[in-house]
């Protein structure tokens, strides 16, 4: 076994532990992840295969300079019988292009010297029959190259030109940056100009250049010879000057079999940790089911005494985090994650003042009277309440529930700032690239939906459901996107809604009230009608401040788990430099 082979098997546990979570606008948690290590693995094995650093070298192989004779010569023959055009002399691959030593018997070349890349046989529609495969990019996995599906021309009929390729031709992808999608042609067919069909000249292997065409060394070149800004492309001339690491036939066979092998245990590990991950994932999910499943605070004390003792097994990923999270914020609702003080005033008495006080800004004409709401039925009621809690209506404490601007207004340098869902998809407002109104135009809006500290917005387009309690007194107004809810916040506490509308119970009240197919809206009446959990006002106090105790904890979690995945990130960095040193 080879140094480079000796150091990918002795580091399995490296490769598959490097895992980074992939990033997700809005809000809930994201359950994509990327196996960082085992990606770097893939590309290491391929930059090792073309460095002739993947198999020991036989000085008994024919060397590459030989089989570049073999191809001078058929290309020649080719040229004389007229079946290719005469290509364009190219330059001798000089010292400054070379980033890396080639073992004596492997040559330098360009890919224009050895295969056949831009020598295109176009076809049209007419000519093709109803068996003839017709290739798409879409039909190619990003990164993999695996082929998705095969098509025929019965089934997908063209009007536009395509390239026409024949069996073991290599089939690569010329868009860019980061598309990798190569593959070698098991049958004749045709494809879009997109992909380039090229033919190995002699017996140089298509399966080794395929391998060449997904190394980094490559990748790099390719990304950095593109042209054009919406859809870059690798163009020909870039394509044909490309040098490429030739090792002599019979060790490009050694090494396409390598590769196949060690990529079969890379997709053997992938499987392995991915199933790994899932398990992990139901067995979080499994433990804090047990949390919201508590009868009281005191067997949910229990359980989390329990779950507690293995916190750093347990929520070792950004899931998990998440999902403990939405479960903290559940039981707050819920009643459990605090005890009951039955010396507290019951939230019964705290509606009715509410209703009351409402009632005489109504007759004093200081809000407008609300349309009633239907009482809240036992069928809407997914849980039991613990005693002095109640269900109420968002409408029913609310002195108002409103939006922002419903027509665009005139943008100007300076002035009031205006905020759009977008200065508050963060979970709070962002006056860093705000755009501004004038000040009348600000006033004039504020006659129907005036933003003052204290208030609650809701993001109601696009990502909806975001709560913020505005804790600036700086002076803004809003866009359509966004609802504007005055409460009464001595009676209710802000950051208690806050957190009762991040829960998971209201989060599905949010979604399953949306409006619309593609930028679904949150409409007013819908946010009137949620069915809120409504504690006695101090209880609300100490849920809050559990919740923010819970959520530092959570937040300490992620911190431990950044820092972990940073130096699993730098390892398998490490290891990558180490094995192409």
């Amino acid at each position: 076994m080879s140094q480079a082979q000796q150091l990918i098997t002795d580091n399995i546990a490296t490769w598959t532990s490097a895992i980074l979570a992939k990033s997700s606008a809005g809000r809930g948690s994201s359950n994509k992840y990327e196996l960082y290590g085992i990606k770097k693995l893939r590309e290491l094995i391929l930059e090792l295969a073309v460095r002739g650093k993947l198999v020991p070298q036989d000085p008994t192989d024919e060397p590459a300079s030989v089989l570049l004779e073999r191809i001078a010569a058929e290309k020649a023959e080719l040229i004389k019988a007229k079946k290719i055009k005469k290509p364009k002399a190219l330059p001798v691959v000089s010292e400054g292009e070379i980033d890396f030593e080639l073992p004596a018997s492997w040559e330098w070349s360009r890919l224009g010297l050895i295969a056949s890349y831009g020598n295109l046989n176009k076809v049209e529609a007419k000519a093709a029959k109803p068996e003839t495969w017709v290739l798409e990019l879409e039909d190619i996995e990003k990164e993999t190259s695996r082929l998705l599906t095969k098509i025929r021309f019965s089934e997908r009929k063209f009007k536009s030109t395509k390239n026409v390729f024949k069996p073991l031709d290599v089939l690569y992808g010329k868009l860019r940056p980061y598309l990798d999608k190569v593959l070698v042609s098991d049958e004749a067919g045709v494809c879009t100009t997109e992909i380039i069909p090229i033919t190995c000249y002699a017996d140089f292997s298509p399966f080794y250049l395929r391998c060449f065409l997904k190394s980094p060394s490559f990748i790099k070149y390719a990304d950095s010879s593109t042209h054009g800004m919406s859809l870059p492309r690798l163009g020909t001339d870039k394509a044909v000057s490309a040098i490429v690491p030739l090792p002599p036939v019979s060790e490009q066979q050694r090494i396409v079999a390598k590769v196949d092998e060690l990529m079969a245990l890379c997709d053997q590990l992938e499987q392995q940790t991915e199933a790994s991950i899932d398990a992990h994932a139901t067995l979080v999910e499994i433990l804090l089911s047990t949390l919201t499943d508590s009868a009281d605070a005191d067997e949910l004390a229990q359980n989390w005494g329990r779950i507690a003792e293995h916190f750093d097994t347990l929520f070792t990923t950004d899931k998990s985090i998440d999902a403990l999270k939405q479960t903290i914020l559940q039981l707050a609702v819920m009643g459990k994650l605090v005890p009951q003080n039955p010396d507290d005033e019951p939230a019964s008495v705290l509606l009715d003042k509410i209703a009351t006080e409402k009632a005489i800004l109504v007759k004093e004409k200081k809000i407008k009277k609300q349309k009633p709401l239907p009482p809240i039925s036992d069928d809407e009621k997914p849980f039991e309440l613990p005693k002095g809690w109640d269900w109420c209506r968002f409408g029913d404490i609310a002195h108002q529930i409103t939006d922002g601007a419903h027509h665009t207004p005139t943008y100007i340098d300076s002035g009031v700032p205006f905020l759009s869902v977008k200065d508050m998809s963060s979970g709070a407002l962002n006056f860093s690239d705000t755009r501004f109104i004038s000040r009348e135009q600000h006033q004039d809006l504020t006659k129907r939906c005036n933003p003052q500290k204290g208030d609650l917005l809701l993001t109601k387009v696009g990502t909806t459901g975001i709560p913020i309690i505005i804790d600036t007194d700086i002076e803004f107004s809003i866009f359509v996107s966004v609802a504007l809810i005055k409460f009464p916040a001595d009676k209710v506490s802000g950051s208690y809604l806050s957190t009762l509308i991040k829960s998971p119970f209201i989060y599905q009240q949010s979604q399953e009230g949306t409006q619309g197919v593609g930028n679904k809206n949150l409409v007013l009446k819908t946010i009137a009608s949620f069915r809120l959990i409504m504690p006695p006002l101090t209880e609300q106090h100490r849920i809050v401040a559990k919740v923010d105790e819970l959520m530092a904890i959570c937040d300490q979690l992620k911190d431990k788990l950044k820092q972990s995945r940073q130096t699993q990130v730098h390892l398998t960095d490490a290891l990558v430099n180490q094995a192409l040193a």
